[in-house]
């Protein structure tokens, strides 16, 4: 499953080259930046009783296309991704940030006109841990200690670290870019991140046989159009 989404991503990106070094546009490159917000869980196996924490993100782009319909997008991003635990009507809380490098590779497709413009981006995605820190009211090293703490609840990955810093997967979003001027671009994106690789190790005699992030981000960027 894994190979076959990976295999699948790369293709469209070739198919998408192979047709743009075929075709007789005009091409375009822009430069630019963005930051906003992400929304983030983990997809845990067992399953891990959690809900959405909130992060930061950040960074640059690099944007090639043609005057018809397609192009690609090369980023470096900081993105914080992560996992709250959710104890229903327990009074504790726990929450999880993983601060990560990524670096997607996408096609894009767009239409409308030179003002304003529709956008959907598609590809893979590569990315490395560089942080991780967790906040708790309550020692997570001496749940023994809690006589009213959950019962029948998952607790392992309140004291693992991360293992596994290289992460890998696909993303997936759509936005609206408008055109200031003739070479000043504004973007307004969501975009879905659902990881492939495992946070944790994940063979047979481990706590987790999946620990994958997934992540909606939602970013505000400018770009400048050098050609």
């Amino acid at each position: 499953m894994k190979r076959t989404i990976t295999a699948i991503a790369f293709s469209l990106i070739l198919g998408i080259i192979t047709c743009a070094a075929q075709a007789h546009y005009t091409s375009k490159i822009s430069i630019g930046g963005k930051a906003g917000i992400t929304l983030s869980q983990m997809s845990f196996t067992p399953s891990v009783k959690q809900s959405f924490v909130m992060g930061e993100t950040a960074g640059i782009t690099f944007k090639y296309w043609e005057e018809k319909i397609f192009g690609l997008i090369a980023e470096v991003n900081f993105e914080q991704r992560g996992w709250k635990e959710d104890f229903e009507e327990a009074p504790y809380s726990f929450e999880r940030k993983l601060d990560y490098i990524q670096i997607p590779l996408l096609t894009t497709i767009f239409f409308g006109n030179k003002k304003v413009k529709g956008f959907i981006n598609l590809g893979p995605e590569v990315g490395f841990l560089v942080g991780t820190s967790y906040s708790a009211n309550f020692d997570v090293n001496n749940i023994g200690a809690l006589p009213d703490f959950p019962d029948n609840r998952m607790t392992d990955q309140l004291t693992m670290e991360p293992t596994n810093k290289f992460d890998y997967g696909i993303s997936g979003g759509a936005g609206i870019e408008f055109a200031l001027k003739r070479r000043h671009l504004i973007n307004l994106e969501a975009r879905y991140y659902f990881g492939i690789g495992n946070i944790f190790p994940d063979d047979r005699r481990d706590t987790f046989s999946a620990s994958r992030g997934m992540s909606i981000m939602v970013t505000l960027g400018y770009s400048y159009r050098l050609k």
